[in-house]
């Protein structure tokens, strides 16, 4: 079969496309023909082995050598144990271990596959799983009037986490690049900080929830930019901060009220259900970047790695 391969971390030319024997599934598993595939902000992070915890499927190279992790397809053949789907079923999610996707079929347990509603494009429903289950969890608990700052909302992720805040009724300020204003308005952000001239973080006692899925600053500092009361979610970033982030919670909460934390996200069914349901009705729409053919995988990974998409960017296997 057909699929990208990354046989070492590095950078975007490292990844190639090539022939792989075609998978098996086990007994509990389904074999899906990838239709669309996704890339996230941990496929960035999974190419070039950092942060720290990227390597956790392989400490020098990838244990799975095909990158991608959300998938949408149709089921070809079930294992003898599976009963809930059968061949001709339309599913999407993510995949277990966050790897295997951007190849012409994977073998993967049912457990975090969703059937893919009629309407919705394989290209669409790919580019739901990750990003929607960290919008959701990411924006539990806002209310109407309050304000939020996305950091990094230009990527991947960020359009979901602004449409859910906005749909909740807060007010989203998104921070990226300054190229990328006119993008983080077009879906739905009220304002927008680019960070070559500004740095967030300096702005004391404004957000009600800061959502960082790029961090780099010292938990110490990123408290300061929250009212009262207010949390501070790091969903990705350096390794460091990270580990400062989840020694620092605690204290600062005791010091401070406020929250300081790492946003963890499982993978879970109910959750991509949940969010899709309100992509379906229209609530939030994922922001596609670029579509391309599965030739054209490593050119996906060095927009990718040049953080220059804006939204997701679909690889169409077949």
């Amino acid at each position: 079969m057909r699929a990208v391969i990354q046989d070492r971390y590095g950078s975007a030319d490292v990844v190639v496309v090539g022939e792989l024997p075609d998978p098996v599934p086990a007994d509990d598993e389904v074999l899906l023909a990838v239709r669309a595939t996704s890339l996230n902000g941990s496929d960035r992070e999974n190419l070039v082995g950092k942060p720290f915890y990227a390597r956790v499927g392989g400490l020098r190279r990838p244990r799975h050598p095909v990158p991608g992790s959300d998938v949408a397809g149709t089921v070809v053949a079930v294992g003898r144990s599976v009963t809930e789907y059968a061949p001709g079923d339309e599913v999407f999610g993510e995949l277990s271990g966050y790897r295997g996707g951007l190849a012409r079929y994977v073998a993967t347990s049912p457990r975090l596959l969703a059937r893919k509603p009629e309407h919705l494009s394989f290209v669409r429903a790919a580019a739901v799983p990750q990003a929607g289950c960290i919008a959701l969890r990411a924006t539990r608990g806002l209310r109407p009037g309050d304000k939020l700052l996305v950091n990094g909302a230009g990527g991947a992720g960020g359009a979901l986490v602004i449409g859910l805040a906005r749909h909740l009724g807060a007010h989203v300020t998104a921070v990226d690049r300054a190229d990328k204003a006119g993008h983080l308005l077009r879906v739905g952000a009220d304002d927008t900080v680019a960070f070559e001239h500004c740095d967030w973080a300096d702005q004391r006692d404004r957000y009600d929830r800061v959502v960082d899925l790029v961090a780099h600053r010292s938990p110490f500092r990123v408290h300061r930019a929250l009212r009262a009361g207010g949390s501070y979610l790091m969903v990705g970033g350096r390794t460091r901060v990270l580990l400062a982030t989840l020694a620092a919670g605690p204290l600062l909460r005791l010091l401070t009220g406020k929250r300081v934390g790492v946003l963890f996200v499982p993978q879970s069914r109910a959750d991509l259900e949940e969010v899709t349901g309100l992509v379906t009705e229209g609530v939030v729409v994922p922001a596609i970047d670029e579509v391309l053919p599965l030739e054209e995988a490593p050119a996906a990974f060095a927009r990718l790695e040049a953080g220059d998409n804006l939204g997701k960017i679909v690889v169409e296997v077949s």
